[in-house]
């Protein structure tokens, strides 16, 4: 759902402000006192007792059904008079006999002989009428409790955006259709949590809830600026509670005086924030702002310092978007604001923000970039322990076999060559760089909607897949993925797309879409460069001593889906095995920088090959565990990180004139003390 300040694509910056600066351990409860959509309380849900509140009460609607909530309803009584599919039956049960005069949703928001507004076609008006007279009968009739009456009421509203023939909000309808407004109207089947937590959800004013809850983590996420929320929705505002209201203008505004935000108002704003900080009962305080809010950081800061800590105040900018004016040299540069602060006056939150700070510099714990694909063998797990091996000055950075593009992604270079022979998961990558974030996500959601995807509708995913293998669009892979077998990529030796459902486990979850948002905003900010060939088609010519080459080939030894030759790819050979490390020696003779991830033992098996090139470079030790990686499924393995270059600036020597050239560099596994020998390490 677009909402105007959601806070989708902010998710991991919250997160990350909170891991910095509070011991999660004594954490227990987290409170989003102006909700929204509820995407926050529910991204934190499955860590914390959230408390969730908002004065709409379509928002209300929404944390009831997916916070709230701990279960996906099973409709018992409906079943026991023969409704056995809610969903199929609100949809398609034949409405042409509805009483119309009970329709207020028709009567008044679509165009026919009463009205002339165009929010909805005729059909979906009706339709949207017919279902939310239909939840309320049930529960009139005691057919639905309070859990199910929510949750279908929070599936009607979410899926109205999709037929709306709106530019985002409902402030103002389209003057001509929108092509969206042609399709039926669906209900948007929701994911329900459950946390084993008595998880609490209000419809009230928030600086008149806050002295009446208490807690560990309080989240605001306040109006920034004048815009009211209430005419911006009304039509949802509506749906939800059905009240036939005395509407008014030509876009049929419900009255909201009693639902007006002093956080809207330049006059009021400052008043009501202090107001709310001084009588929060919370241990941290974690607010979301805009730069284009109408209180400034002074004044925001100000306010927090006088009611909490000052001592543990901390300020993060997110830049976001960027207008640029008619006038020459005047640009206006955006940015989210995430404040943090601690209402407890003592010292304790800034001896755990010295804690953490010494921790995360002893563990290079730096926030990596996860890929949205979920494909075999993917680095992102071992990142913090090759990344400090890699050059830090790198011009041009190849990575050859890219895969998840896992490493490329988090690569800080002037260019980046992102290569692989897989070109559907290149054609996913150009795709993500090259469309509007926003289309992308509209692509995505429209075909779950389109052919109901879940974690339960297998008959779904296989219409899907068969309609994919026929167009091939490179979004579809993606989606399809998202609700397949351990979210893996697989195909036949026809190049059609074969990996089964992933039933009650696989699904388009709220973190997976979250790590698609931030890998494609970054994906966006490099120079990327994308192309499909096969490794010895590197044009080594071209690369000089400022450009480092990173491989992370398919494993001779391992029995990886990718290296097997019945996919339709090439197979990994000895064959190939050599040419690439004599590749390498190659880039070794022109003095560019190299690093290789490999294995040397696997389940009893060891690469000869790989072992006896090695002893002429250096030898990272991994501590690696693919726990869902079908080439390391179990077996002791050993996995190495090969270059040809040591790195002056790490900790991984101090005299490399001393040491063996045939040598493990012991930097990343605790049973060595020193650096050893290829043979004496293997010996141990």
């Amino acid at each position: 759902m677009r909402f105007i300040g959601g806070k989708t694509e902010l998710l991991s910056n919250i997160e990350q402000v909170i891991n910095e600066n509070i011991d999660t351990k004594e954490v227990n409860s987290f409170c989003d006192i102006f909700s929204g959509t509820s995407c926050v309380g529910r991204y934190f849900k499955n860590r914390y007792e959230i408390y969730s509140n908002d004065l709409m009460f379509f928002s209300y609607v929404l944390q009831m059904a997916t916070i709230k909530n701990n279960e996906n309803p099973k409709f018992s009584k409906l079943s026991k008079i023969g409704i056995n599919d809610v969903f199929e039956y609100l949809e398609n049960e034949n409405i042409d006999g509805i009483d119309k005069s009970r329709c207020f949703i028709y009567n008044n928001y679509s165009p026919n002989e009463n009205c002339e507004r165009m929010y909805l076609s005729n059909k979906n008006a009706l339709r949207i009428d017919f279902i939310r007279c239909k939840i309320e009968d049930w529960k009139n009739d005691n057919l639905i409790d309070e859990n199910e009456y929510f949750y279908l009421l929070a599936c009607l509203i979410e899926g109205v955006p999709y037929i709306s023939n709106i530019s985002g909000t409902y402030g103002a309808y389209l003057k001509h259709w929108d092509k969206r407004t042609y399709n039926d109207f669906k209900m948007v089947k929701l994911d329900v949590e459950n946390n084993n937590k008595n998880n609490k959800c209000y419809n009230k004013d928030a600086n008149i809830l806050i002295k009446e809850i208490e807690g560990d983590i309080l989240y605001l996420d306040p109006p920034y600026n004048s815009r009211q929320y209430v005419p911006n929705y009304h039509l949802l505002e509506t749906i939800a509670k059905y009240d036939n209201p005395e509407i008014y203008g030509k876009t049929g505004l419900r009255p909201y005086n009693d639902s007006k935000s002093k956080y809207c108002y330049k006059k009021d704003v400052k008043k009501v924030f202090e107001d709310l900080i001084k009588n929060s009962k919370f241990k941290h305080i974690i607010m979301s702002y805009s730069t284009d809010g109408i209180m400034s950081i002074e004044e925001i800061e100000s306010i927090l310092k006088d009611n909490c800590n000052a001592d543990t105040y901390k300020l993060y900018k997110i830049p976001y978007r960027k207008y640029v004016s008619k006038h020459e040299q005047e640009s206006l540069e955006l940015s989210e604001l995430i404040f943090y602060i601690s209402k407890e006056k003592d010292n304790q939150s800034k001896k755990i923000n010295k804690k953490n700070k010494k921790a995360s510099y002893n563990k290079h714990k730096i926030k990596f970039i996860k890929s949205p694909t979920n494909y075999i063998g993917g680095k992102y797990k071992i990142l913090e322990q090759i990344m400090p091996i890699f050059p830090k000055k790198i011009n041009t950075f190849v990575d050859l076999f890219a895969g998840g593009f896992n490493v490329g992604i988090n690569v800080n270079a002037d260019e980046i060559i992102c290569n692989d022979q897989i070109h559907f998961l290149i054609d996913i990558y150009k795709e993500l760089k090259n469309r509007d974030l926003e289309d992308i996500l509209n692509h995505i959601e429209s075909r779950i909607k389109e052919f109901n995807l879940s974690k339960e509708n297998e008959e779904g995913f296989i219409k899907f897949r068969k309609y994919y293998n026929k167009h091939k669009h490179p979004l579809d892979l993606y989606t399809l993925a998202c609700f397949s077998y351990n979210y893996q990529f697989r195909f036949n030796k026809d190049l059609e797309y074969n990996n089964p459902f992933g039933k009650n486990k696989s699904t388009f979850s709220a973190s997976m879409k979250n790590r698609l948002i931030e890998f494609t905003k970054v994906l966006k900010s490099k120079n990327i460069i994308f192309t499909v060939n096969d490794f010895n088609d590197l044009d080594i010519d071209s690369l000089d001593r400022d450009d480092f080459v990173y491989c992370d080939p398919p494993y001779l030894i391992t029995t990886g889906s990718y290296n097997d030759g019945k996919r339709g790819f090439k197979d990994w050979t000895e064959k190939e095995e050599i040419k690439l490390l004599n590749l390498l020696d190659k880039l070794n003779e022109r003095g560019i920088k190299f690093a290789l991830s490999n294995v040397f033992v696997h389940k009893g098996k060891s690469n000869d090959i790989l072992i006896e090139w090695s002893k002429r470079y250096n030898v990272h030790l991994i501590n690696a565990d693919y726990s869902n990686s079908s080439h390391n499924t179990s077996g002791k393995s050993v996995e190495v990180l090969i270059t040809n270059y040591i790195n002056e600036s790490s900790d991984e020597i101090e005299n490399s004139d001393t040491i063996d050239d045939y040598k493990i560099v012991n930097m990343n596994n605790a049973n060595l003390d020193e650096q050893i020998t290829v043979e004496e390490f293997l010996n141990r």
